[in-house]
């Protein structure tokens, strides 16, 4: 790239000294109104930019890929997760495309583990009773949730993330049980006490709380479908802190409604920010508003990752966390 400042369009608005360092540094468009960019915007955002920043709620396909402005080198993903983005239509034109991994990952298991915490013990619809004066005094048999400790927790992806959970819910005093797309090395499987099922649907059928800790793929959009949801156990818990794409919620909501899972508790939707009808008003299932990276510093080292890796490709180098599509 040009020696130059780099013009950076930023689509939505980050922390306040990222877009300060971003503006010391290159030729920063800022969206301080930070409304989303429909498609109209996006497409002259990439006409007139060197290095477009887009979130989770820009839709980068291949149609706009295609028709972006020569002078397009970048796409420096503010988020880990890159399923809005077309990785091959933005190879095929030789744009580089990063993301920021491992910054987000303590604050999502944080998350994950709250949300299990959140269902088993009725935390939030205890909160509700409290805000609404219903408490009327303590008695045994009322309010009775789940206790943790002994439980087998299922992991649906051992990456980082999943990695991350498995700390926190073994020193709760569950049982780490995990699918992968292949086993994680011995080393780690010792440190996690943790279980391998190379087959999904037996790990479904065995636990007492499922966490979907992958990324959204061709492979893995509605992993959790009619079928497979149909394999939790009555009394089991699903949590998803991973993208909303994994599960078929028309067959979640279903399952609601039947009872035949003990709790739910999600922080990402199917089609967000839109959230299934028949997953509202449950008590025993918690919603959130996608909260997972949504803390002071993780926002702040997003925002420093993004920039890292511009300035990489500025300089000539290849960036730490560039993207390419045999990653996902």
């Amino acid at each position: 790239m040009s020696s130059t400042r780099l013009k950076v369009v930023l689509t939505r608005r980050l922390p306040d000294a990222v877009e300060t360092r971003m503006r010391e540094l290159f030729d920063a468009e800022l969206n301080l109104k930070d409304i989303p960019m429909d498609r109209a915007a996006l497409l002259a955002a990439m006409q007139r930019a060197d290095v477009l920043v887009p979130t989770i709620t820009d839709q980068i396909d291949a149609g706009l890929i295609i028709t972006a402005g020569e002078q397009l080198k970048m796409i420096a993903n503010f988020g880990a997760g890159v399923d809005h983005i077309d990785i091959d239509a933005a190879v095929a034109r030789q744009i580089i495309v990063t993301n920021t991994p491992g910054v987000l990952t303590e604050d999502t298991a944080d998350l994950a583990m709250s949300l299990i915490l959140a269902v088993s013990r009725r935390i939030v619809e205890g909160a509700q009773v409290m805000a609404e004066g219903r408490f009327e005094g303590w008695t045994p048999t009322w309010m009775c949730g789940r206790k943790l400790w002994g439980k087998r927790l299922g992991i649906v992806g051992m990456g980082r993330i999943g990695q991350a959970l498995a700390r926190r819910a073994r020193a709760s005093g569950m049982q780490v049980h995990y699918h992968n797309r292949k086993a994680v090395s011995p080393r780690i499987e010792e440190e996690l006490g943790a279980t391998y099922w190379d087959d999904l649907d037996t790990m479904l059928s065995r636990m007492d709380v499922i966490s979907l800790n992958c990324p959204a793929t061709k492979e893995t959009h509605h992993l959790l479908d009619a079928r497979r949801v149909a394999l939790l156990q009555p009394h089991a818990l699903l949590i998803n802190t991973a993208r909303g794409e994994l599960i078929d919620e028309t067959a979640l909501a279903e399952a609601v409604s039947r009872r035949s899972l003990a709790g739910v508790g999600l922080d990402v939707f199917e089609n967000e920010p839109k959230v299934h009808l028949g997953l509202v008003g449950h008590p025993n299932v918690v919603l959130l508003p996608h909260l997972g990276s949504a803390t002071l510093e993780a926002r702040q080292d997003m925002g420093d990752r993004v920039i890292a890796n511009i300035m990489t490709v500025q300089n000539g180098h290849r960036p730490p966390d560039r993207v390419i599509p045999a990653m996902f």
